[in-house]
């Protein structure tokens, strides 16, 4: 299958990026490449992109796509909460920017055989490197009932968690759990026909929540937040789209922590404590897709982006 991803808030991205043509710049989710391709268009001969992503399918994809470029780009396997190491190893101390659009890709969803989709029937699987040993399966057919209720709870925010674990853990009892149309009916089983009926899927917040506790999405959205504003220069940009409330509230903390100073208590005459701002927002609050872009991508309609600038 083609690795077709539409980008999303390609202007407002570039926009909030203020790409300097001959600085050096990180998209942290690479992708099929849309971003990436952007910013590498906007580079001189003296300007330095490195496209990091997880997923074989994505740097692929994507170094064919921005092959015909000839810009000056470095593709790195890894996991963007690993931004520090990755920039170490290349030997670069600061950078001018850094995009991340995070969650999963469209791709990912529409490829029935990487089991992120409630809709197509294939292993579960919902890893986005497939190197790595954790799947769905064994989350959902090894994991406690107690933790499969926390995470279908806390990550996909479904309120019926507690029924869902155990339709789980029941079934699998009888045999293993082994497709996502299995798991699908699993959950429609534990839902009240009224939850049934709602205009959302009835089983997304679950395939939500089992493909964030395999991927490690929210500890490792937690983890490059603060690492990448560190490895920002002055001057440099952050933008990070997020998708769902959970990764954009880590991201508005991060933000506003970050851009904090003073934290001594009102009634202290004098700051003690010596924090200083390390960054000033861009977007006081969200930016989202124009009406033109969400007729043309449907799926940018849950997009936030926001955008701070290292002082």
């Amino acid at each position: 299958m083609e690795f077709a991803h539409v980008s999303v808030l390609p202007g407002e991205c570039m926009d909030g990026l203020n790409i300097k043509p001959d600085g050096i710049y990180v998209d942290g989710t690479t992708g099929g490449g849309g971003h990436s391709y952007l910013i590498a268009s906007q580079l001189s001969d003296k300007g330095r992109l490195i496209c990091i992503d997880r997923d074989d399918d994505a740097l692929a994809a994507a170094s064919a796509r921005l092959a015909p470029l000839g810009k000056n780009i470095t593709f790195v396997k890894n996991n963007f909460s690993r931004i520090k190491d990755v920039l170490e190893e290349l030997d670069i101390e600061k950078i001018d920017g850094i995009l991340f659009d995070l969650g999963v890709s469209s791709y990912q969803l529409d490829n029935g055989e990487r089991g992120f989709s409630y809709m197509t029937d294939a292993p579960l699987d919902m890893r986005m490197d497939r190197q790595q040993p954790l799947t769905a399966r064994e989350v959902v057919n090894t994991y406690s009932r107690d933790d499969l209720k926390r995470i279908i709870k806390d990550y996909g925010e479904e309120r019926y968690a507690g029924p869902i674990a155990a339709a789980i853990c029941r079934r699998r009892e009888e045999q293993p759990i082994e497709t996502t149309l299995e798991l699908t009916d699993i959950i429609k089983s534990a839902m009240p026909a009224a939850a049934k009926r709602e205009k959302q899927h009835p089983a997304k917040r679950t395939f939500q929540a089992i493909r964030i506790e395999v991927n490690s999405e929210l500890s490792s959205v937690e983890q490059a937040m603060g690492d990448s504003i560190a490895c920002l220069a002055p001057g440099g940009r952050i933008a990070v789209i997020s998708f769902h409330s959970l990764e954009d509230r880590l991201v508005k903390r991060a933000f506003a922590a970050a851009a904090q100073g003073c934290t001594c208590p009102k009634s202290f005459p004098v700051c003690i404590c010596g924090n200083k701002p390390k960054i000033k927002l861009i977007s006081r609050g969200v930016i989202t897709a124009t009406e033109e872009e969400l007729e043309q991508n449907p799926r940018s309609r849950s997009a936030k982006l926001r955008v701070a600038e290292k002082l």
